[in-house]
C-alpha cells in the first residue's frame, strides 16, 4: 500500500482503490489503547491509520482507498465525509438508513428495538495521508462472525447501547459481489469514474481463498 501511494504521489501509477476481504484479524490505529484488547482471539497487526481497535474477517468488505487529493480537494475532513457519504449510500440501496454521528466515527444504524438510544456500527472508517495521497480507508459490515468483534472495545465505544451490526445481521441476505457492484456505482458519482477490475489481493497478511477473490479497481 505504501509503495503504491508512493508512485500515486509522484505521478507514475494511477489512483487505485483495493476491495478486500481480510482473514480474521485485528488492526491497531494510531489512537489505539491497549486496554481494550479483551482477547487476542486473532493476529494483533499495528496499523499506521488512525483510530483505534477494529475487527477485519470473511464477510467484511474491506476498501483501501488511494486518492491524490491535489486533484480533487486537499481537505481531510471532507475526504472522510465523502466516504461516510459513500458507505451511506450503498447501504440506502439496500434499504437500510445508515447515518454519520459527529462524536463518532463510522457509519451508524439506529436499532430502537434494543432500546432507547441504541446504535449498532455497520461500517469503519480509518484513513492515513502521505504526501496528499489517501491510504487504508473504509470496512463494511455484509456478514462477518459479529461474535469476533467481542474480542477487542470496537473503534474504543464502550457504551453499552453501541454495538455492530451488519447487513445480514439487518435481515438482508446480501452478498459481497451485490455489494460491490453498489459501491463502485456510488463510488463513481462520489469520486469519478471507476477503471476496469484487476486482480488484488491482501497486504501484510496471508490472505484467505476469498480474499484471493478481491477485485482491485483503480479510478480516474
Amino acid at each position: 500500500m505504501d509503495s503504491r501511494a508512493a508512485q500515486i504521489a509522484a505521478g507514475t501509477a494511477p489512483e487505485l482503490v483495493w476491495l478486500l476481504e481480510h482473514p480474521p484479524l485485528y488492526t491497531a490505529g494510531t489512537s489505539s489503547n491497549p486496554a481494550d484488547l479483551i482477547e487476542a482471539r486473532f493476529p494483533v497487526h499495528t496499523s499506521g491509520r488512525g483510530g483505534q481497535l477494529t475487527y477485519h474477517g470473511p464477510g467484511q468488505r474491506v476498501a483501501y482507498v488511494m486518492l491524490d487529493l491535489r486533484r480533487r480537494s486537499p481537505d481531510v475532513r471532507r475526504f472522510v465525509a465523502t466516504l461516510e457519504e459513500w458507505i451511506i449510500r450503498t447501504l440506502a440501496a439496500f434499504n437500510v438508513r445508515a447515518e454519520r454521528r459527529e462524536d463518532r466515527i463510522g457509519v451508524w444504524v439506529r436499532r430502537t428495538e434494543k432500546g432507547e438510544g441504541h446504535e449498532d456500527k455497520i461500517a469503519a472508517i480509518g484513513v492515513r495521508v502521505k504526501h496528499w495521497v489517501t491510504l487504508h480507508g473504509i470496512a463494511l459490515n455484509i456478514d462477518p462472525d459479529l461474535s469476533h468483534f467481542s474480542g477487542i472495545v470496537p473503534c474504543g465505544v464502550r457504551e453499552r447501547r453501541y454495538g455492530v451490526t451488519s447487513l445480514v445481521d439487518l435481515g438482508i441476505p446480501a452478498t459481497l459481489a451485490e455489494v460491490d457492484m453498489i459501491l463502485r456505482r456510488e463510488f463513481e458519482q462520489l469520486f469519478g469514474r471507476a477503471a476496469d477490475q484487476m486482480v488484488g489481493s491482501t497486504e501484510n497478511v496471508s490472505p484467505s481463498p476469498r480474499a484471493r477473490r478481491s477485485a482491485s479497481v483503480p479510478s480516474s
